[in-house]
């Protein structure tokens, strides 16, 4: 789908914007929220390559209130937004743009939904955690562990001279302390250990040392299970999965985005069905 296309100008139109795109289960999960509520309206995913969001944007008709952002492009919307909210500018980057008489708004709903998320699964203490990866959704992971009372945080960096803006991100919450170590041989430790890298990356020694942990957070939702994930399951380890942090974040955006809270189990039931479809 491209904003090129013939359409009904009454209708809202919304989107998920990134590269690559065909993926994504946002267009699945915010047309589940309004077939359940009776919502007139269309979601789209487009294709939009890194270093053209501002262009991109200039260029939408005003039947478009809002995106949703995901790679390349989160850091991106930061730069194109005309206001930007706290936790947007704290992660370095933002997955929602709400347009407004004055342009448009950044925030950023992983953070909330990631507490969400995990929240819905553990409830057990959290003061130390383990990221794998150190990219945007690392920086966005973390400063929603310390909303959950973690204060110290180990970074686990495939190349940990390129960590240097997630550690920074992270470390713009005075809550915590970051430690940045390479992947390769590190210790996974504490209550919580998050996953952000590639199934390619997950190695039967990375597998094997997540087993402390009292909850495992996978991000990567598609396929699924992960390694990680897998093992998780296994040991019987509180699992929190992609899908998770990507339902709850959605319904927060669909609430921005539309003025009615996102119903939650819908959404879900969507997501669900559309990754044992895939």
């Amino acid at each position: 789908m491209t904003s090129a296309e013939p359409v009904d100008r009454a209708v809202p139109r919304y989107g998920v914007v990134g590269d690559p795109i065909a993926h994504s289960l946002s267009p699945v999960l915010h047309r589940a929220g309004y077939d359940a509520l009776g919502i007139s309206a269309r979601y789209d995913a487009v294709r939009v390559p890194e270093g053209t969001l501002a262009s991109y944007a200039a260029g939408l008709g005003p039947e478009w209130r809002g995106l949703s952002v995901t790679a390349p492009l989160k850091r991106e919307a930061l730069a194109l937004a005309t206001t930007v909210t706290e936790r947007a500018t704290l992660a370095g980057g933002a997955n929602t743009l709400v347009r407004t008489a004055d342009g448009w708004a950044a925030d950023n709903t992983d953070l909330p939904g990631a507490v969400a998320a995990i929240r819905e699964t553990y409830g057990g203490p959290a003061g130390v955690a383990t990221i794998i990866g150190a990219g945007a959704t690392a920086a966005s992971t973390g400063l929603a562990l310390a909303d959950l009372g973690v204060r110290t945080i180990r970074l686990l960096a495939r190349e940990p001279a390129r960590a240097a803006e997630t550690a920074a991100a992270l470390a713009r919450d005075t809550r915590l302390e970051v430690d940045v170590l390479p992947l390769d041989g590190a210790a996974v430790v504490g209550e919580i250990v998050v996953s952000t890298i590639p199934v390619a990356a997950q190695t039967d020694a990375l597998v094997a040392a997540t087993c402390g942990a009292a909850v495992v957070f996978e991000v990567v939702y598609d396929p699924w299970p992960s390694p990680i994930a897998a093992a998780a399951q296994e040991r019987g380890q509180a699992l929190v999965s992609g899908l998770d942090l990507l339902v709850h974040q959605a319904v927060l955006q669909f609430a921005m985005f539309t003025g009615h809270n996102g119903p939650l189990e819908s959404m879900r039931k969507a997501g669900e069905a559309a990754l044992a479809a895939r």
